[in-house]
């Protein structure tokens, strides 16, 4: 599994109606695209769940490389790419993936959560760390899906959770989801990935 996402950073006074209205009528190009675990369409609106931004942050599982590599190279990258310019584009190895008791249910809202490893800390004992925490995570009520991935290049570690509703005592940045691509959700491994 592979984590990504790009943020794409707007003005304090821009209309997030125009990025809604593009999720409404794009978002489902990605329902049926191969490799894809989930897309989750995130947005942040500056003053909203702690935002000091307005923010287009699409988050992507992928199954596979193959499905990344088609995404970013393709077209439907580039449309973005020539609507709002190149972004820079995080990516994490996938640790855990793992389903919540809301499962079933619609994500409403999601969180990202980012840490450094701080130097002298053994790389595997903070994602043992990590991932232990994760697994009490998806036990929580209202809990839809979520994971965790490490960037060995920045040393970062990423906790990204989705939920039925707006959780009030998760750490990280709150985004609300406009709409969700799961093609190949069901293939994504669970549990820890090594």
């Amino acid at each position: 599994m592979h984590a990504m996402q790009y943020e794409i950073t707007l003005p304090a006074d821009y209309d997030m109606g125009v990025i809604r209205k593009r999720v409404a009528t794009r978002g489902h190009l990605l329902d049926d695209f191969p490799a894809l675990g989930l897309k989750a369409y995130l947005i942040r609106e500056r003053g909203v769940n702690g935002s000091p931004v307005n923010q287009y942050a699409p988050f992507y599982l992928w199954a596979g490389h193959e499905g990344m590599n088609a995404f970013l190279w393709g077209t439907g990258f580039q449309g973005l790419v020539d609507d709002f310019g190149r972004p820079q584009v995080l990516h994490w190895a996938g640790a855990a993936y793992g389903e919540g008791p809301a499962a079933g249910s619609a994500p409403r809202a999601a969180v990202r959560h980012r840490a450094r490893i701080p130097a002298g800390t053994r790389p595997a004992a903070a994602v043992e760390q990590a991932v232990a925490a994760h697994e009490r995570l998806v036990l929580r009520d209202g809990l839809v899906a979520a994971a965790v991935a490490a960037d060995p290049h920045h040393w970062d570690l990423l906790t990204f959770s989705l939920w039925a509703h707006t959780p009030r005592d998760e750490p990280g940045d709150t985004y609300e989801v406009l709409h969700v691509s799961a093609p190949e959700r069901p293939h994504l491994p669970r549990g820890r990935h090594w």
